[in-house]
């Protein structure tokens, strides 16, 4: 018998969440968040690293975020980073301190965003459907074999079906939120 291990299933459906956030936390909604900076990288000493392994991202106002490099001699990568982003921000340094205004998005970028956070979301779905798909599937030929009973692969299929709806719900939620935030002026 494959062993099947509920707390297995669940935690691959955490990890479907998990990733969405992530990718949530990337998308500009006109408002200053850390997370924000997080999938840049800077050519620091040779090598492509994230930006908060060289100076401090902060969220001083809503509309403003700022970057305190540690060696001042990066500022200058940390800037070209952040405008060669796909972010369109445009970063104002001083000295070792980079100050990153966060214009308003038009309404034409808020219908992008919402469509983008939108298919994050969906493929988010697909993940957890992929999960509860495989864990039926070891249940279905574990009774086949013989291994366990009918009874025992029904109650392990409610458990299944029961994580799968918590975690869309879950995921539906973060939806809504997201976009809330993007179409909120």
């Amino acid at each position: 018998m494959s062993e099947f291990d509920i707390n297995d299933i669940k935690r691959r459906m955490d990890g479907a969440v998990d990733a969405l956030k992530k990718e949530f936390s990337g998308l500009r909604t006109g408002r200053a968040s850390a997370g924000l900076l997080d999938p840049i990288k800077v050519d620091a000493y040779g090598s492509p690293t994230p930006i908060n392994q060289v100076g401090t991202v902060t969220v001083p106002e809503p509309r403003m975020l700022s970057v305190q490099v540690w060696d001042a001699s990066l500022a200058p990568a940390v800037d070209k980073a952040i405008r060669n982003s796909a972010l369109g921000l445009n970063p104002v340094v001083e000295g070792p301190l980079i100050r990153i205004p966060i214009p308003p998005l038009n309404e034409e970028r808020r219908g992008e965003l919402a469509k983008t956070a939108g298919s994050y979301a969906e493929q988010a779905r697909v993940a957890v459907r992929n999960v509860r798909r495989d864990g039926m599937d070891t249940l279905k030929r574990s009774e086949k074999d013989g291994d366990i009973s009918e009874d025992v692969q029904k109650k392990l299929s409610d458990q299944v079906q029961k994580a799968t709806d918590a975690s869309i719900e879950e995921i539906d939620t973060l939806l809504k939120t997201k976009q809330d935030e993007i179409t909120q002026v």
